[in-house]
């Protein structure tokens, strides 16, 4: 569902029906007004002061009243109109909330986390089309960012930025290498998984000096099974031991912090620049545990 084109439908529609008031409507209904009261001040007039109403501007009142207030179907739409565009606005460039729906991110983020993903940083973008008004900051290693699938953009996904255009990433026996360096890990205790109601090895991963939590599990082996076939392919060589890939132009090797319960750029391929969507930045609510409510790394 493309929840953007539906929201931008209902803003043109409700601003349609807006605008028409404004510019029809209301007129008509003010000019009807006038002549209700107008018309009422006269009858008064004819039947003189013995006979008229005793509540004459409280009779008044409610005559302009009833020919001001607007028809159902134009209260419902015009008024909208505000709420429905700041809204819209707010979503397109400014920050946009979602649900995190699976355990890949952990132990980052959970399920159940309701997260805001920030429009701005990498540049404006035109909703719908997304078409890029702006340059914004370049997007870094180790940024957490929400993205369309590329084999499905209707679906939005979240990993995080592992390696940029032009790195070498290797994968080879749970190790992760960036240009034949390789990213140090410092063991965490272990980590709980709620879910699955066992514990798993807990890393620190420093990310050229930007430190997030990693979930490894030994017995999973190194070896990528059922990658799929992407643009760039021939970039990537898959071996026993696991992957290694140089970056294409325009295009990001995104990971989930959880390495073994991850779909992510070792599966389906790079991740292009033109299908970000934003940088993840804070959980705002977990009905779970409002202790996860905060900024993440």
């Amino acid at each position: 569902m493309n929840f953007a084109l539906i929201l931008f439908t209902l803003v043109v529609v409700t601003g349609i029906a807006w605008v028409a008031d404004q510019l029809v409507f209301l007129p008509q209904r003010r000019r009807a007004a006038v002549a209700a009261v107008e018309e009422f001040d006269r009858q008064q007039a004819r039947v003189g002061e013995r006979f008229a109403d005793e509540n004459a501007p409280v009779t008044r009142q409610k005559l302009r009243n009833d020919k001001l207030r607007q028809p159902w179907w134009l209260e419902y739409s015009a008024s909208f109109f505000p709420v429905i565009l700041v809204v819209f606005l707010v979503r397109s460039f400014v920050v946009e909330p979602f649900k995190i729906p699976s355990g890949s991110m952990m132990p980052t983020l959970l399920v159940g986390d309701f997260i805001l993903v920030n429009k701005f940083d990498y540049g404006i973008r035109l909703p719908i089309v997304n078409t890029k008004l702006t340059q914004g900051e370049p997007v870094k290693r180790g940024d957490v960012v929400v993205f369309r699938y590329p084999k499905d953009p209707s679906v939005d996904y979240i990993k995080r930025v592992i390696g940029l255009p032009g790195d070498v990433v290797a994968y080879e026996d749970k190790q992760l290498t960036i240009n034949g360096t390789p990213v140090s890990e410092t063991p965490l205790p272990d980590f709980y998984d709620d879910e699955r109601g066992g514990y798993m090895k807990q890393f620190e991963e420093d990310l050229g000096g930007r430190k997030n939590e990693i979930l490894n599990n030994p017995a999973v082996p190194p070896f990528i099974i059922g990658a799929d076939d992407f643009p760039y392919r021939d970039n990537c060589q898959y071996n026993a031991q696991g992957i290694i890939c140089k970056v294409p132009p325009g295009n990001y090797f995104v990971m989930g912090d959880n390495r073994d319960n991850s779909a992510d750029s070792r599966y389906w391929g790079f991740m292009p620049d033109a299908n970000l969507v934003g940088r993840a930045f804070f959980v705002w609510m977990n009905f779970s545990s409002l202790k996860r409510i905060g900024f993440f790394r």
